[in-house]
């Protein structure tokens, strides 16, 4: 059953990526995001069912559950912003033609990724998980926008942007891989208040970084533009590659997005503690504590 539910993601994946490489045009880096973006998707869920008919799962049965459940997530927010890349910035530079709205069509379906849950319980189904797919999601995305070492470079206060982005990234990414393999039971009572301390800490790395990063890119004394017309690369008629200001104003905005969501993973963090035992056990881990109360109900 997971692989039928898998099939319309790997049709419309493929579509996708197929329509636009038919049609046989330049494509630059918009399109070429797209592009890798469903590539990347179908091939994932290619490996997944394939998996899963030859029951190769048995040998990691709870890391695979869990591993399928995540990659979902992630699948769906890579094909949501493919399609939003596609229909917003390169389906211009198309000429009309069958081919044109139905890869964005595609893209859309794949966005929507069916997978069957069961009895599963996973980490990302709770509000902890989905926040720390968020924040790894968005910090992947700037990372995408930056890969042009030119908008930083010997500018140490750009520079500082980069690897506050770096910083905040590798713990969070430490907890998705730790929960995944269900060892955060083996971590000390403290860890909540440890996850509470480095959502903090984000919090305001992410408030310099968003400062400096507008700074640099409105204020003219620090060799910003605050208008997209004095950038000479972004008049120059249509292009398939984003200019200089647009990524900026784009880091921008993704640095912001991805503030809200750290402020909102420390009210969570904050909030458990606050309400749980102690201030420990109970705000350790939501999946962990499911798991307590369902033994502590049936036990004599």
């Amino acid at each position: 059953m997971c692989c039928l539910f898998r099939l319309p993601q790997l049709f419309s994946t493929c579509m996708a990526f197929s329509l636009v490489a038919d049609m046989g045009i330049r494509r630059g880096a918009l399109g070429n995001w797209s592009m890798s973006f469903w590539c990347v998707c179908f091939v994932v869920t290619l490996v997944i069912s394939t998996v899963d008919l030859r029951e190769l799962w048995s040998r990691f049965p709870y890391f695979w559950s869990n591993f399928t459940i995540t990659y979902a997530c992630y699948a769906t927010l890579i094909c949501l912003s493919a399609s939003i890349i596609y229909s917003i910035t390169y389906v211009q530079f198309l000429p009309y033609g069958p081919y044109r709205d139905q890869a964005n069509a595609f893209s859309c379906i794949a966005s929507v990724n069916w997978y069957d849950r069961g009895d599963v319980t996973c980490y990302v189904h709770t509000v902890a998980g989905l926040l720390k797919v968020l924040e790894t999601f968005m910090a992947g995305f700037i990372f995408t926008f930056i890969i042009n070492t030119s908008l930083y470079l010997h500018q140490p206060a750009l520079e500082w942007c980069v690897a506050v982005y770096s910083i905040c990234f590798i713990p969070v990414a430490l907890a998705i891989l730790l929960n995944l393999g269900k060892w955060q039971c083996r971590l000390p009572s403290l860890y909540p208040i440890f996850q509470l301390v480095l959502s903090l800490l984000s919090v305001l790395l992410y408030v310099s970084a968003l400062v400096l990063w507008a700074l640099y890119q409105s204020n003219e004394e620090f060799g910003g533009q605050l208008q997209r017309s004095s950038d000479m690369g972004c008049i120059n008629g249509l292009t398939y590659t984003l200019c200089f200001w647009d990524r900026k104003l784009t880091v921008a905005i993704l640095t912001a997005v991805n503030l809200l969501v750290y402020v909102a993973d420390t009210v969570y963090w904050a909030r458990q503690i606050s309400v749980g035992t102690g201030g420990q056990s109970s705000a350790r881990d939501p999946l962990h504590s499911q798991e307590v109360s369902l033994q502590s109900s049936v036990s004599p």
